[in-house]
């Protein structure tokens, strides 16, 4: 027997997975190697520990908890708002910054077959959440005259499909070299009773192990090589999902440049306790978020004398980091937040069985965990109608549909704000990105049809 093969049968039996020795006995070699490989891989006590964490303490805050200070875009006076901007986009005219997208996600629970960036929420132009934000990529890079790089973060389930994606739509205009594509990391998933879950191919089932891996995925790929090379200064991060997403804004960049803090955010306000989004606040001290799982009631529910959620300032996911913290904390050993899934398991026979309650622990980082690495935080408020299109369902709330209605209804005042008369915008409205990024521009156009791609019955 090999050495190797030897090693990975002891530290199964260390941690009393005999499944799958019986299994690795019984793979032909070139199985038998895979899945060994995977197994030296693992990182047993981590995996285990983290789930010991997670089963034997209740979620409870112990840390002192205390609001944060924030900026309020709408506070700023016309002349700060310029100078933020104007700042965002000498720094884009200088090439110093990239654009990150997480988009390891499948549309499987949307009803979609495939990426979720490839979905089409039903617009009238039919253009996929990857194609609008290209777009918007797109038009900021002309006007910069200088290319924004492009990391697209996948997941093992859909790197190969994303990839083709784009390359069937010819990169949506973009150039194939800005666009780097690269995988997330993974750990395996675990059954409820401490088994690792096997695959039909006789390995061990992995499971996207977080946003909060990514710069170590952007390490690991050479990501961050490539983007040190470019001479880039300022990652923007922000979620495929969001279909409002403002993708690389030259206002945020100005505020993050002149508060030169190592990590910047846009929020908005959360109105609703029972919103499924975090808080930000600041935690013993420092910057950090409460997932809306994590938030206890008697903090959820606080208001303050006007009514409004005391701790109100939603985490939405969209961030700049500089790039010297990125390296700085690429290997950082954040701590993993568990939770519990229905997964398809095989058994040792090779049997699927499928779930109806939950049967496997999934391990992800996430990435608000670097916060409370950075010593200060720029936050900064944002209008959510303009900024804030989730699609999380397949129907109802932060779905496509709610998507869709948001966007055109941005768009319709885009327009009253151009001055176009209110009897001549019936019916649904899409403006391009590649004609107007944040409504401007449209005074000066001559309006004509070309703007209005279709109406719904």
């Amino acid at each position: 027997m090999e050495p190797k093969i030897k090693q990975v049968e002891a530290t199964l039996l260390a941690y009393k997975q005999e499944h799958v020795l019986k299994v690795l006995r019984q793979l032909p070699q070139a199985a038998k190697e895979k899945l060994a490989a995977q197994v030296e891989q693992i990182d047993f006590e981590t995996l285990f520990k983290s789930i010991d964490k997670y089963t034997r303490l209740p979620v409870s805050i112990k840390e002192p908890i205390k609001p944060i200070s924030f900026e309020d875009w709408e506070d700023y006076e016309e002349r700060e708002q310029a100078a933020y901007t104007e700042r965002g986009w000498e720094l884009l005219r200088a090439g110093r910054i990239g654009a990150i997208v997480v988009a390891g996600g499948q549309g499987s629970r949307l009803g979609h077959d495939g990426p979720k960036g490839t979905l089409d929420i039903g617009l009238p132009s039919r253009k996929s959440l990857f194609q609008l934000q290209a777009e918007r990529l797109l038009y900021l890079s002309g006007k910069a005259g200088k290319a924004i790089p492009w990391y697209i973060m996948t997941s093992p389930d859909n790197h190969e499909a994303t990839a083709a994606f784009f390359r069937s739509a010819a990169y949506f205009g973009y150039s194939a070299k800005d666009c780097f594509f690269f995988q997330q990391n993974t750990m395996p998933a675990l059954g409820l009773n401490g088994k690792l879950l096997l695959s039909a191919e006789g390995t061990v089932q992995l499971a996207p192990s977080g946003n909060g891996e990514c710069f170590a995925a952007l390490k690991r790929s050479g990501a961050i090589a490539d983007m040190k090379e470019r001479g880039l200064e300022w990652l923007f991060y922000y979620n495929v999902d969001n279909a409002l997403i403002k993708v690389a804004d030259p206002a945020f960049i100005g505020v993050a440049a002149l508060h030169n803090n190592p990590i910047a955010t846009k929020v908005i306000e959360k109105t609703d306790a029972e919103e499924k989004i975090g808080i930000f606040c600041l935690k013993n001290g420092r910057p950090a978020v409460l997932e809306y799982t994590e938030i206890p009631d008697d903090i959820k529910a606080e208001r303050t004398k006007d009514g409004r959620l005391f701790y109100n300032l939603g985490h939405i996911s969209i961030h700049l980091f500089k790039l010297d913290f990125i390296e700085e904390h690429a290997d950082a050993a954040l701590p993993y937040h568990v939770a519990t899934k229905k997964m398809n398991v095989w058994d040792e026979g090779g049997r699927l069985i499928k779930p109806a309650e939950p049967n496997a622990y999934k391990l992800e980082r996430f990435i608000f965990d670097f916060f409370p690495l950075a010593s200060q935080l720029t936050v900064l408020k944002a209008r959510r109608q303009e900024e804030f299109a989730p699609i999380k369902n397949k129907t109802g709330e932060d779905s496509p549909q709610s998507a869709r209605k948001l966007v055109m209804e941005l768009h319709r005042r885009w327009l009253q704000a151009a001055g176009i008369p209110r009897d001549e915008l019936n019916g649904d409205f899409e403006i391009s990105p590649l004609l107007s990024y944040g409504g401007e521009g449209l005074r000066e156009e001559e309006w004509t049809g070309s703007l209005k791609f279709g109406t719904s019955e």
